[in-house]
């Protein structure tokens, strides 16, 4: 019986993925449409409709045709959507009533990376499902069928959802900048503002794999810097960046101030509260105390949870929540929507809040507290070292009765504020991070950190420690 062997490093917890020609190759994805295929026919006892959808990368047209190959080997039905953003794929996997979907996408990784995004029914197909397929494709373990494609055009019904949602609201006095960072967001950028009032100032919104202006992820100060001019220059009142798939936000004020992930998410909270208070609104271990108290203030009830778009979108639907978000800029809606990461749709509800709002981002912005806090801080440590040294670190903390959520690592809470430490689930890599009222409390916080890490033989970031 055939079969296949991927390179170990391509299976992760929420996607997978690699490097084009070094661990990801064509045979990979063919594959991959096989043990997914597959696995939809076993699930559902017929041949399954799957949404196939791809991103601007020069690998990506490759990749879509085997992986093409690889489905309709099963007897898999593909409707293929062509390029575009992933959240796109998401929605047509709702609009054509598809078994599941894949999105061959590099997200925001470097132009040589590629991988793919799986949905199955309406949730997302991550962690142990993952590691099954590759152990389905290493055994062989595939059906074989005749099944069939065709093409189908998605981006005029996705783009006319966005811009249904403005609907009800006049943007005619706002000017806004947009940078697609030449990723796969850029068509469905400039046909969502072709149809919106107010004055618009597209930036890299042409499709290109190479991403010749910046690369895509607005999570990295220096991708925002031309937006930030943009802004400056043109006299505008905000602007809105997308990552390399279009499935995570950035946002930069009128005065040039990045707004970050658990920002926006508290002015989208504000909104959406609104319209159903006492709405449970989630955001990650990463997201400020500040985003918390100003969801309890405004009535809703903050729910902290782990790191992970994938996580976050099952902890929505388990609880009901109309709103969650991230640090990385994942902000998800399942208030007039499906509950899903979508940047560009995000972007129509952070415009709508700022209107009904007072019309002024950094107004808003101004009404939050301003903590110190570090940036997020990520320093290798062993694939099977780092959970074991996040469990020593907890152990003293039980040893030493003091505040924390162990709901994701560790988060410790003290007079000072808190500081966080969580094991990448992506990456041989701890991701620390801390935030308090001023800088001596800053400082508290890091040593705090800094002794729990040494005690297990781990060094804290050179970033992170005391300036001398």
């Amino acid at each position: 019986m055939a079969s296949h062997k991927f390179h170990p490093s391509i299976l992760r917890e929420y996607d997978i993925r690699g490097v084009v020609g070094e661990t990801l190759f064509e045979a990979d994805a063919e594959w991959i449409g096989r043990a997914f295929g597959t696995i939809l026919a076993r699930k559902l006892g017929r041949a399954p409709v799957v949404a196939l959808g791809r991103d601007g990368r020069l690998s990506s047209p490759a990749m879509e045709a085997a992986l093409l190959r690889g489905l309709i080997a099963t007897g898999a039905q593909v409707r293929t959507i062509g390029i575009g953003p992933t959240p796109m794929l998401y929605f047509s996997v709702y609009r054509l009533e598809a078994d599941g979907g894949i999105m061959v996408t590099g997200s925001h990784n470097p132009p040589t990376h590629n991988g793919f995004k799986m949905m199955i029914g309406r949730k997302p197909f991550f962690g142990e499902a993952i590691q099954e397929l590759g152990r389905m494709v290493a055994g062989g373990d595939v059906v074989s069928g005749s099944g069939g494609h065709e093409s189908v055009s998605m981006l005029s019904d996705y783009v006319a959802r966005l811009a249904d949602e403005l609907s009800d609201v006049n943007l005619s006095g706002l000017s806004i900048g947009w940078d697609a960072g030449n990723g796969a967001a850029g068509e469905a950028m400039s046909m969502l503002t072709s149809r919106l009032p107010g004055r618009h100032v597209l930036m890299y919104e042409k499709i290109d794999g190479k991403f010749p202006a910046h690369h895509p992820d607005p999570t990295d100060p220096k991708n925002l810097v031309d937006l930030q001019q943009a802004v400056a220059r043109e006299k505008l009142d905000l602007g809105i960046a997308f990552d390399g798939d279009g499935d995570r936000i950035g946002a930069i004020d009128g005065r040039g101030r990045i707004i970050w992930g658990d920002q926006l998410l508290a002015v989208l909270a504000r909104d959406v509260l609104k319209e159903k208070p006492g709405s449970t609104i989630i955001a990650d271990v990463k997201a400020s105390q500040v985003l918390f108290d100003e969801v309890a203030r405004l009535g809703g009830q903050p729910l902290m949870w782990k790191t992970g778009h994938s996580l976050i979108k099952v902890k929505m639907a388990e609880t009901g929540s109309p709103l969650a978000g991230e640090m990385s800029g994942h902000i998800f809606f399942a208030d007039r929507y499906f509950g899903f990461d979508d940047a560009l749709y995000a972007a129509v509800r952070l415009l709508k809040a700022v209107v009904r709002n007072g019309g002024d981002l950094a107004a808003l912005r101004d009404q939050l507290p301003s903590p110190i806090n570090t940036p997020e801080m990520r320093f290798p440590c062993a694939e099977e070292r780092k959970f074991k040294v996040v469990e020593q670190v907890r152990d003293q903390l039980k040893a030493e009765a003091a505040k924390f959520s162990d709901v994701d690592g560790v988060r410790v809470n003290t007079e000072d504020g808190w500081w966080l430490l969580r094991a990448s689930n992506t990456q041989a890599v701890l991701v620390a991070r801390a935030e308090a009222r001023d800088e001596a409390g800053l400082e508290r916080l890091k040593s705090s950190l800094g002794r729990h890490l040494e005690r297990s033989g781990v060094a804290l970031p050179v970033e992170m420690r005391k300036a001398s």
